[in-house]
């Protein structure tokens, strides 16, 4: 067995015994090498943040520059419209015309940079020092002034009422050569009264280039402008004849006196200004038989002298031609084409008034034809009447370029918007002589019935102008002219703010008729229009989806309401179109507006219906449409049991009101140097969540726009509102709020009249109007109703704005829903002029 054996110990002494608070070496190796590989983790975590967090900054810059870009880059789909649509070459009968719709009288072509032709007068020898007309102006106190007849195309007549004469303007194209053909204006002026003395007056013609072309002046026996010589890129070379003046419509020569003016203007807004400041009373009126006097007429121009910024603007040529001469008298101006070699005769005297009647009969022809007014018993005034309406809607299309200035959230400063064409109606030359996206469908309802190419035009225009996110701005201010009369706070245009789709109801129109006559001349270019359009039309339709969504499913909200709630009564909704109509009193995200809803249900189901007829897919636009077209699902988001009626909701108190605010002064300190007291809003209760309590407009939306079926209890109320005097009902049309509403007719500031608080609205009547019809034309337990209440208020309506317009010359914004005036901006043919539909029956 073995033996267990005796250690031998040699030299080495014993190690020393480990006290208990000590360790190891070797643990002390493995821990400092474990603090190192945790030091070395934490450098490597903070190095790996810092890298990701300067990743993520410069991918977040990268990200909001990318962001920021997008307000202001175009939709990637090719233009509906070609560069060159527009030209003389594509399109000569529409190049020259009356674009100009915020001067009296002028015209240019359809391109960015236009020779521009107009006119200007005065009255000499009155007490007024200079009361020089060009640009239409409201405060200019005009007795009345618009066309009577235009076709669109190829003529125009216009009368113009001043203090004691009248300007008949009247132009002819006529086609020929390759750069639009030639045109002829003819003025004639004849007085009001069979005073001692006649008005002398002097008119002014001129023509201007815009950044490119050349004029000249040609002057003979002295100081008479004989005619201007001049050449553009889209004009060629042409030539302006000044004719002498001749006695009313005789051949005899009148006595004139005669000026000229030729210098260089830095931009087409500034055209008066420098006719003014060229202005001497140097100059002596000296006929055969009276005494010499005194007139005030151009000379040279003589900038003014203010400190202001240097316009750093390319100078254009600027020609003026100035006759002055007593009434009465007629004048023509020829414009005449270089291109146009084969020349028949001059279009003047005779044969300018041969063409004009040729083209007044065939006028009247095709408004007979198109409207049936008198096929439906309309008097000759009242026949009249709605032929100015559709002319100075036709007369009023505008052509304008330029960039608009745009902003979204990701950019700290304004930015430019890509240069563009816009070919539009106007509501109104004296005040609004822009285009407005909502308007704009309401122009077309009218102008798609007479030339159903314009609606195709202006439609394609409005949407080559949508960017990449699917928004158009909503008013659009293109060039230096439409810039000078709009203040700056609505210069800039926001893109989360919209405007209602209102070029669904054109588009439905150009449908409509495609399919009721797809071999007509005037239908067959809609397919391919509709075609070049939908992919716009799609992106458009669903920035609406997306970005104007309400708190729950499939509600929806307008954006853009005004953020200083202290200042007003109720904020304003200018998106919506209906500017001061009360919403919910303290704007939130919480807010369902059911006008929105509706125009939604609307677009949807337009979006159907063309993607059917192209062959595109069509059953999500469907599902949207019957989904939005639910009356269940709007009684859930929209009826209000307690009020019997549609409306918002949102975070709402009815009781506000406009209190002076206090300023405190210390005692023995000067009350102007401490702030003015406003007017500011006192909140007596304070606001929850419930339905807005306002009828009016908005209430109606679903019944205006289609929305509810034929069978829909909700009717019964609507007309109850609708024909109650002391609600909605007013002898002239449906006054905009209810006159038993806490803010009918209430300031919305010190300083903001009512707009949308009570009065009469012509395009929402026309919608009722419209409205009636339909349920009056379709079975269902209202139809009774809807049909007697359709012919008490569609002769309201016509028989008031008609009235208004013989008794004041003008057509105007709105009416006063207690006794039926025009009131705000006139004249106002754009809307207003719906009129012409509601006068035909045609809806």
């Amino acid at each position: 067995m073995g033996r267990q054996r005796k250690r031998v110990v040699t030299g080495e002494a014993d190690p020393p015994l480990t006290r208990k608070d000590e360790k190891p070496a070797t643990l002390q190796r493995k821990e400092k090498k474990k603090k190192l590989d945790i030091g070395k983790i934490f450098i490597n975590i903070s190095i790996g943040l810092c890298i990701f967090s300067l990743t993520w900054f410069f991918y977040a810059l990268y990200m909001r520059s990318s962001l920021a870009k997008r307000v202001v880059t175009l939709h990637h789909s090719p233009p509906v419209l070609d560069a060159n649509s527009t030209s003389a070459e594509v399109s000569p009968e529409r190049f020259w015309g009356s674009y100009r719709p915020q001067v009296y009288f002028g015209m240019k072509t359809r391109s960015p940079r236009s020779v521009v032709t107009g006119m200007m007068w005065m009255r000499q020898f009155s007490e007024v020092d200079v009361n020089l007309r060009h640009t239409c102006e409201q405060g200019d106190r005009l007795q009345g002034y618009g066309w009577l007849m235009h076709d669109g195309l190829s003529f125009g007549v216009q009368e113009i009422h001043d203090s004691d004469f009248t300007l008949t303007t009247e132009f002819v194209k006529r086609m020929g050569g390759e750069h639009g053909g030639d045109w002829t204006w003819r003025i004639t002026a004849k007085q009001h009264s069979s005073a001692p003395h006649a008005p002398v007056i002097s008119l002014m013609f001129y023509a201007a280039a815009d950044t490119q072309g050349s004029l000249e002046a040609h002057v003979e026996e002295r100081n008479r402008l004989g005619s201007i010589t001049g050449f553009s890129e889209e004009l060629g070379n042409f030539k302006i004849t000044f004719r002498k003046p001749v006695a009313g419509e005789s051949s005899s020569a009148k006595y004139a006196s005669y000026n000229y003016l030729q210098t260089l203007s830095p931009g087409l807004e500034r055209l008066t200004d420098i006719v003014r400041n060229s202005l001497n009373r140097r100059f002596v009126y000296s006929p055969p038989s009276g005494e010499k006097r005194q007139y005030i007429a151009v000379d040279t121009y003589k900038p003014p002298h203010q400190p202001k910024p240097a316009d750093l603007r390319k100078e254009s040529d600027f020609v003026l031609h100035q006759v002055t001469v007593q009434m009465p008298f007629q004048i023509e101006v020829l414009f005449e084409s270089g291109s146009f070699r084969n020349r028949p005769n001059q279009l003047s005297a005779a044969v300018m008034t041969e063409e004009l009647e040729e083209r007044k009969a065939a006028f009247d022809a095709k408004f007979e034809k198109t409207f049936g007014l008198q096929a439906k018993g309309l008097g000759h005034a009242q026949v009249k009447f709605s032929k100015a309406a559709l002319s100075n809607m036709l007369g009023g299309m505008g052509y304008f370029y330029g960039q608009s200035v745009v902003q979204s959230v990701y950019n700290e400063y304004p930015l430019l918007y890509p240069e563009g064409a816009l070919f539009t109606a106007v509501p109104s030359r004296s005040f609004f002589p822009r285009g407005f996206l909502w308007d704009e469908g309401f122009h077309q309802l009218l102008l798609s019935k007479w030339d159903p190419q314009v609606t195709r035009e202006v439609t394609a225009h409005w949407l080559d102008l949508v960017n990449m996110e699917g928004w158009i701005p909503r008013e659009q201010i293109l060039g230096d002219e439409a810039r000078s009369k709009v203040p700056a706070e609505f210069v800039v245009q926001r893109n989360e703010n919209a405007n209602p789709p209102t070029l669904f109801l054109a588009l439905q129109k150009l449908v409509e008729q495609l399919q009721a006559n797809p071999d007509a001349e005037s239908s067959r270019p809609t397919l391919p229009f509709l075609r070049r359009l939908y992919p716009r039309l799609q992106t458009w339709f669903e920035w609406y989806n997306t970005t104007q969504t309400g708190p729950l499913p499939n509600s929806y909200r307008w954006r853009g309401r005004d953020k200083d709630t202290n200042l007003f009564l109720n904020p304003k909704t200018l998106t919506s179109g209906l500017d001061d109509y009360p919403r919910a009193s303290h704007p939130s995200a919480e807010e369902r507006h059911v006008d929105l809803h509706c125009w939604m249900a609307l677009a949807s189901g337009i979006m159907a219906r063309v993607a059917r007829l192209l062959g595109e897919p069509h059953e999500e636009y469907e599902r949207t449409h019957q989904t939005l077209s639910d009356n269940a699902l709007l009684d859930e988001l929209h009826w209000s049991d307690q009020l019997r009626s549609f409306s918002d909701y949102g975070n709402h108190t009815q009781a506000v009101s406009l209190q002076q605010e206090k300023v405190y002064v210390p005692p023995g300190q000067p009350r102007h140097q401490f702030p003015v007291a406003r007017l500011v809003r006192s909140v007596r209760r304070a606001p929850k969540s419930q339905f807005v309590n306002a009828l009016g407009y908005i209430s109606l939306f679903p019944f205006l726009l289609h929305v509810l079926t034929p069978d829909s209890p909700k009717l019964e109320h609507i007309f109850r509102d609708m024909r109650d005097v002391d609600k909605l009902w007013t002898p002239y049309g449906l006054r905009s709020l209810s006159r038993a509403d806490p803010l009918y007719m209430k300031r919305n500031t010190e300083h903001d009249a009512p707009y949308w608080r009570g009065p009469i609205w012509i395009n929402i009547n026309y919608l009722a109007v419209r409205a009636l019809h339909h349920y009056g034309n379709t079975e269902g337990p209202y139809q009774e109703k809807a049909a007697a209440l359709y012919q008490e208020l569609r002769t309201n309506i016509m028989n008031n704005v008609y009235r208004q317009y013989a008794e004041t010359g003008y057509i105007w914004e709105q009416y006063n829903d207690s006794t039926g005036s025009g009131q705000g901006s006139h004249p106002f043919t754009g809307w207003s002029a719906l009129t012409v539909l509601i006068m035909a029956e045609q809806y």
